[in-house]
């Protein structure tokens, strides 16, 4: 059976409401009380027949035997239905009429004698109750469909919140292995250098344990986390690396960003960006204007050798279907290398302000 919300139930009194006291509006001004009182009450019948039937096949035939492709029965009790209403209304006719003419106000000329409703008043009536039938299909059809659609929706926010937590339940551990193995190279040549690696991951951590679990995190908040990585890189790298950071964002800029959105670009750019002989150029430049965040991040290319096992290309993948899922349609991501093979670049640019990403993912 059919639940009303409370918006639906305002516009059903307010529908009916006008169904039965409109009529009123076209009685002759001349018109007495009590002839506007008997010309109501007679007329009543037709607009309670209506409201019957609409409410018998809203509430009960529609959801247990339309929608249960039962038709055949639908369609036999509708008949049935309407001939039941048909009787209603014409035992109403006579039940006011007399009622009407047996009060002592029935007019200075004694009862007034009407006809009861001719041929082609029942066919008429029988009309508009087949058309009260479909208009009762048609609301319910379309309430129906509302609520598919709703369900759809909310099926289709939950696969994505579903697919959101377990690409970043991927990255936690992608970016945590990379982060290891860097540690692990630096312990071989440079205890110093891996103790002061394991206290800058010590900070990253709790970035990634904690605000990565969020669906948006301050810009200045991923600020901080993307210089502590690039600290800890550089840990690892010679001087014939050099890198070049630009980081255009106030310090308490607070613009909702997806977190770990860009950290594998930059790993990428040092795992690429220098050569087997510890040279290389990096530049990480990132900008917000007016709630447009761009990410941009040039490096020598230098590809790994297809026996080199150091990553598996998973964190690029991760960026390009977490942007597609959070950031539909509002960021754009350039990448590639020159014409001369010699410089990789990747650039996003994301419309943090575009308000339908921040409800799907809230």
């Amino acid at each position: 059976m059919a639940k009303f919300s409370r918006r639906e139930l305002i516009i059903h009194v307010l529908c009916w409401g006008i169904v039965l006291f409109f009529p009123l509006l076209f009685y002759h001004p001349n018109d007495t009380g009590n002839m506007m009182s008997a010309r109501f009450l007679r007329g009543l019948g037709g607009p309670l027949s209506y409201m019957i039937l609409f409410y018998i096949n809203y509430l009960w035939l529609i959801p247990r035997f339309y929608f249960r492709d039962r038709k055949k029965a639908f369609f036999i009790i509708n008949i049935m239905a309407i001939a039941m209403c048909l009787a209603f209304m014409i035992e109403w006719w006579h039940l006011m009429n007399a009622i009407v003419n047996s009060s002592p106000q029935s007019g200075p000329g004694g009862p007034v004698r009407h006809k009861p409703p001719r041929f082609h008043m029942l066919f008429y009536n029988t009309l508009s109750m087949v058309m009260v039938v479909g208009l009762s299909l048609s609301v319910s059809m379309s309430r129906r469909w509302q609520h598919i659609e709703e369900a759809r929706h909310a099926a289709e926010q939950s696969r994505t919140k579903a697919e959101l937590s377990n690409l970043r339940n991927q990255l936690n551990p992608h970016f945590l292995l990379n982060t290891l193995n860097n540690i692990y190279a630096l312990i071989a040549f440079d205890t110093d250098k891996a103790q002061t690696a394991v206290e800058e991951l010590s900070r990253l951590l709790r970035h990634v344990l904690y605000d990565n679990r969020q669906p948006f995190v301050p810009l200045y908040k991923e600020v901080e986390f993307m210089r502590n990585y690039i600290e800890l890189m550089k840990i690892r790298v010679t001087s014939g690396v050099t890198i070049d950071t630009r980081i255009n964002v106030a310090d308490d800029d607070a613009t909702p960003i997806a977190p770990l959105i860009f950290i594998s670009l930059i790993e990428n750019a040092f795992k690429h960006g220098i050569s087997p002989n510890g040279n290389g150029n990096i530049s990480i430049e990132l900008d917000q204007n007016d709630g447009v965040v761009s990410c941009c991040i040039t490096n020598t290319y230098y590809p790994k050798r297809d026996n080199d096992k150091s990553g598996s290309g998973i964190g690029l993948e991760q960026v390009s279907k977490r942007l597609e899922l959070i950031y539909p349609g509002a960021y754009t991501w350039q990448r590639g290398t020159t014409d001369d093979k010699s410089t990789y670049f990747s650039k996003i640019t994301i419309h943090t302000h575009n308000d339908n990403n921040q409800m799907r993912n809230s």
